[in-house]
């Protein structure tokens, strides 16, 4: 198991890209990973299952997609722009 708090802090994108390879890499070689991150990409780009926690409260568990379309998640950190449903902000 590969335990992993917020590996994409302070990075740009080509080193978050990065870590994202490095990340599916540890998952194909049968590695399990507990990511915590606020890059929302990157969490979105590399987990099978998410939990969104706010304020020390779960207020969502799913899918990436569930997650993108969970009011509660998208109200507390994602914002419209993440939206899959087509209701976001244009």
């Amino acid at each position: 198991v590969l335990l992993l708090d917020e590996p994409a802090a302070g990075l740009n994108n080509r080193e978050t890209q990065y870590v994202s390879e490095l990340i599916r890499y540890a998952v194909a070689r049968d590695t399990g990973v507990l990511l915590i991150e606020h890059s929302m990409e990157l969490v979105m780009g590399v987990c099978d299952r998410i939990t969104v926690l706010n304020f020390g409260k779960k207020i969502a568990e799913g899918t990436p997609g569930e997650i993108q379309n969970n009011d509660e998640v998208i109200q507390a950190y994602l914002g419209d722009q993440y939206r899959k449903d087509g209701k976001g902000a244009k």
